[in-house]
């Protein structure tokens, strides 16, 4: 989700197959066909507590081409009133059902019971303009929540519509960041499990990764990159 890479079709939906015209199969291929699609796993969005190390350094990469990185992955705090805190995450499991709508059209409702609301949302791409609509739309209906939403990267930054869907969120009172150094370490802290490898003798044990974050060399520099362009978008 980035500097348009064409390998991140986030805003596609699905393309459905069209029944040829003439069906030279057998009664069996055709039987077998059916049975292979109906085995096909559901659309769907995965929810959990925390992420696997690897998964958040792959999806979560701030770099300007992000090929291979065609989900979304969004981690969430909702702070409402008396120091209740509640803490997950989401990510694509396909295009169809992106993460961002997911949140705000149905895991926050569930919080907007009364009172006010702070949210703040770390998501590995900026959203698209129909997650965008989303956002605004709760919002718009919701007075009194207030929303942060951090982005490691900047989806199709350079499409009018995209520019323009970041805008109406802003102006809907989103506050829109780019991910720095501390947020990092914050979602690795907070949201991210070590992943499990196996030894020698077949027994699971922890990466050495557990520790703290340790950035990547120019992670610094592509959040100021991608900093300086929502600000010309927001201008």
């Amino acid at each position: 989700m980035i500097v348009m890479d064409q390998g991140e079709n986030k805003s596609q939906p699905p393309q459905v197959p069209q029944e040829p015209a003439q069906n030279s199969e057998t009664p069996e291929e055709g039987n077998a066909k059916k049975v292979e699609l109906e085995e096909l796993p559901p659309f769907e969005v995965v929810e959990g507590s925390r992420i696997p190390a690897s998964s958040f350094k792959f999806q979560f990469k701030n770099v300007e081409y992000s090929s291979g990185r065609n989900k979304t992955l969004l981690c969430y705090t909702i702070e409402r009133g008396e120091g209740q805190v509640f803490r997950g995450y989401l990510e694509d499991e396909h295009v169809s059902a992106h993460a961002e709508e997911a949140f705000f059209s149905n895991v926050l409702p569930q919080f907007l019971t009364s009172g006010p609301v702070r949210v703040t949302c770390y998501v590995s791409s900026s959203p698209c303009i129909t997650c965008a609509a989303s956002i605004a739309r709760c919002l718009r209906k919701n007075k009194t929540v207030k929303i942060r939403l951090v982005v490691a990267r900047l989806f199709q930054w350079e499409e009018s519509e995209i520019r323009g869907a970041l805008r109406g969120i802003s102006s809907a009172g989103c506050q829109l960041q780019m991910m720095k150094s501390a947020d990092y370490s914050h979602v690795w802290q907070n949201f991210v499990e070590p992943d499990i490898v196996l030894n020698e003798e077949g027994e699971a044990e922890q990466n050495s990764e557990a520790g703290d974050f340790i950035p990547w060399e120019d992670l610094e520099e592509n959040s100021l990159y991608y900093e300086e362009k929502l600000a010309e978008i927001l201008r």
